[in-house]
């Protein structure tokens, strides 16, 4: 009875938010219509209805009265990316006659902004399917923004004007409700932005639309099976860099310079640590290029810019064969993919700020040790001093994050190499789990449609797991199968 009781108060919430995506998950049906695809209105309306029953499903059950706690709400949000990825992979189930498995990773992959995909040949997939590819990542990119802002805001570490109110004489609803506004706005801007630099390239504005909504949320689905190679377009390269950095970077940036009308992007001690990760990885990757595959110097820097800007912001496009890197090239490059993006945007990995947060507490830890215990040093981050229990708490919490992440993909890998016999090195095979994880979708050629059924729900589970940082996914398990107390 406690169980089923606890349960209700996660789900609470879930219906509401069904049946407001049930509306924006309609789009696509626009496409089925301008296109004259009439087989795909039926597979394709599949996505809202679904959500629209489950909505009122859920809200037609009892409403616990109690308060909701910060676990619970993590609790929800591992429900809905779950759930969300299921039924978006109704259409390839019904539309393409996908299985079951395909369809759900199809779905996740959407949904948690990855570049990997199932599809035998993405040649011949209807428009209709193609743009909800796109269109999911694009949706989830917003929504992933909206939830790690709001958990940064819950913190004392951080200080955002976007999910709290500064004044207390103004309601809280009011501000996330306008904040919500303004982020919506900001990325509806950008994506605008990204298109018209796309067509400049000289892509039709089908293809364009569905680069940009695809680059923006740094998901890194593509309408062609050569990926961003088929264009063959060093333009084009060119002009995705500065979208998928747009899309990598703190969007609170944006919200802070919209407000105050000025310009303080490179304000932020993480905006310029990213940066600091662009430029390390080009040198990098640009030297082992010239090193190890006897690349000419312009070739490779030209390969080890954009492959770097693809890694960092885990976007996912590829102009490079991995399978002729070296293995320490790879290795170097899943170290980048694993960093990610900055916290607050659409990029995944475990953030540039855990990384930061990491060195400081290091740094402040050892420098602990060599004064007395009397000696109070002060920990200082974003611009600030921290009080000690704070940090202590904050930091410990973001240790514990990266000690769970590389725990999943330490025990992922596992799982993988010993479930069956497979050409693919250590090394490659490593590579593509932190790619999930980190739900970039860089490949080393191993996550194809022909791999393992037991590989497949492996890789599933790892993204879901990658782009909420653990914990949310942690609390949902130990919710439906932990001790009630």
């Amino acid at each position: 009875m406690q169980r089923l009781e606890h349960l209700s108060t996660i789900i609470a919430d879930l219906g509401d938010i069904f049946i407001f995506i049930a509306p924006i998950t309609c789009v696509p049906l626009i496409v089925a219509v301008l296109f004259s695809e009439w087989n795909m209105l039926l597979p394709m309306l599949a996505v809202p209805v679904t959500f629209y029953l489950l909505g009122l499903l859920i809200r037609s059950l009892p409403r616990p009265q109690r308060g909701v706690r910060l676990s619970t709400a993590f609790c929800s949000v591992a429900l809905f990316w779950l759930t969300s990825a299921i039924v978006s992979g109704l259409p390839f189930m019904f539309g393409l006659h996908m299985g079951f498995t395909d369809a759900l990773f199809e779905g996740m992959a959407g949904w948690t902004g990855t570049a990997f995909s199932m599809m035998q040949s993405l040649e011949t997939v209807p428009h209709t399917l193609l743009f909800w590819r796109s269109y999911m990542q694009w949706i989830s990119g917003i929504g992933i923004i909206a939830f790690a802002i709001s958990i940064a805001s819950s913190t004392g570490l951080f200080r955002s004007k976007i999910l709290r109110t500064e004044s207390r004489d103004e309601p809280l609803m009011h501000g996330v409700v306008s904040a919500g506004r303004a982020l919506w706005k900001i990325y509806g801007i950008l994506t605008f932005f990204a298109i018209g630099l796309i067509l400049f390239a000289g892509l039709s504005l089908w293809e364009s639309v569905n680069l940009a909504l695809a680059t923006i949320s740094t998901g890194g689905f593509t309408l062609h099976e050569g990926g961003i190679l088929y264009y063959n377009s060093v333009l084009l390269e060119i002009i995705l860099i500065p979208i998928m950095i747009a899309g990598a970077l703190p969007f609170k940036l944006y919200y802070l310079i919209a407000e105050n009308r000025r310009w303080s992007l490179f304000g932020d001690e993480q905006v310029k640590l990213f940066f600091v990760f662009v430029a390390l990885g080009t040198a990098v990757l640009s030297y082992d290029l010239v090193f190890f595959n006897n690349f000419d110097y312009l070739p490779a820097l030209h390969q080890g810019l954009f492959m770097t800007i693809s890694a960092v912001t885990t976007t996912g496009f590829s102009i490079a064969n991995l399978h002729t890197w070296a293995s320490v090239t790879i290795l170097f490059l899943a170290m980048l993919v694993f960093i990610g993006g900055s916290s607050g945007s659409t990029a995944g990995g475990i953030k540039v700020h855990r990384v930061m947060l990491a060195v400081r507490a290091l740094l402040w830890w050892f420098r602990r040790l060599f004064v007395s215990g009397k000696v109070l040093l002060p920990f200082r981050f974003d611009g600030r001093v921290i009080p000690k229990a704070t940090a202590e708490l904050e930091v410990s919490k973001n240790m514990l994050i990266i000690i769970l992440s590389v725990g999943v993909i330490f025990v992922a890998s596992l799982a993988v190499i010993q479930s069956h016999l497979t050409p693919f090195s250590m090394t490659e095979i490593v590579f593509d789990v932190v790619s999930a994880f980190s739900t970039c979708g860089l490949s080393s050629g191993y996550v194809s449609p022909d791999m393992p059924l037991i590989s497949k729900w492996i890789f599933i589970g790892v993204m879901w797991v990658g782009r909420l940082e653990v914990i949310p996914v942690v609390m949902l398990i130990m919710a439906v199968f932990g001790r009630q107390e």
